[in-house]
């Protein structure tokens, strides 16, 4: 039925997701946490992202919904900042960099099924571009592409609040330049007699 010898060219396991008591979920123990209630509460993207946002997609990691919180103000840092963008704001050299380190880890991160830390790395970006006076249009826009696949209503969402034309689920993935990737300044601590400098 298949050209090759497998049918999927590799398989990962997820991790089981234990109840908030740290058992496994069961409705005899009664520790289930019904999805529809998360998403009723909090939306379908609060509900992907937190999932997602755990850990390691391999690792065994307890569910606790006092943490959604967390992923639902990035949500709400997001969207505000597609509010802020403004069309003809220039990326300035900062900017360019955290767009591009962003693109280039988020990238790695999701071939590589590691959504904790692109989740994390777009956070970062996120707070950098929260920082700005003047947010440019193009940066916001960068980080509905790099968010869409993960949470998609609101990659499309700020999409079109941003002009951005048809559906982002169309849209090329962005590239990034690996000049703006690299470090131009390191802070290292280091300890003399025991003590950080």
């Amino acid at each position: 039925l298949v050209s090759t010898a497998e049918p999927f060219q590799r398989l990962v396991h997820q991790g089981m997701i234990l109840g908030s008591d740290g058992e496994k979920m069961s409705k005899s123990r009664g520790n289930v946490v019904n999805p529809d209630d998360i998403i009723d509460a909090y939306g379908a993207d609060a509900m992907r992202l937190y999932e997602m946002f755990m850990g390691p997609l391999e690792a065994v990691k307890p569910w606790q919904t006092e943490q959604i919180a967390g992923v639902v103000r990035f949500q709400t840092r997001v969207y505000s900042l597609a509010m802020r963008a403004v069309d003809d704001a220039p990326l300035d050299d900062a900017t360019a960099r955290a767009m591009n380190k962003a693109i280039k880890k988020v990238s790695e991160d999701v071939d590589a099924l590691s959504f904790t830390t692109a989740i994390s790395a777009m956070m970062v970006y996120s707070s950098h571009l929260q920082s700005l006076d003047v947010v440019p249009a193009d940066a916001v826009r960068a980080l509905s592409l790099l968010l869409s696949p993960l949470a998609p209503h609101l990659g499309e969402e700020t999409w079109a609040m941003l002009g951005g034309e048809g559906s982002v689920a169309r849209q090329a993935w962005p590239g990034y330049d690996e000049a703006l990737c690299e470090e131009t300044d390191v802070t290292m601590g280091v300890q003399v007699n025991g003590k950080v400098r």
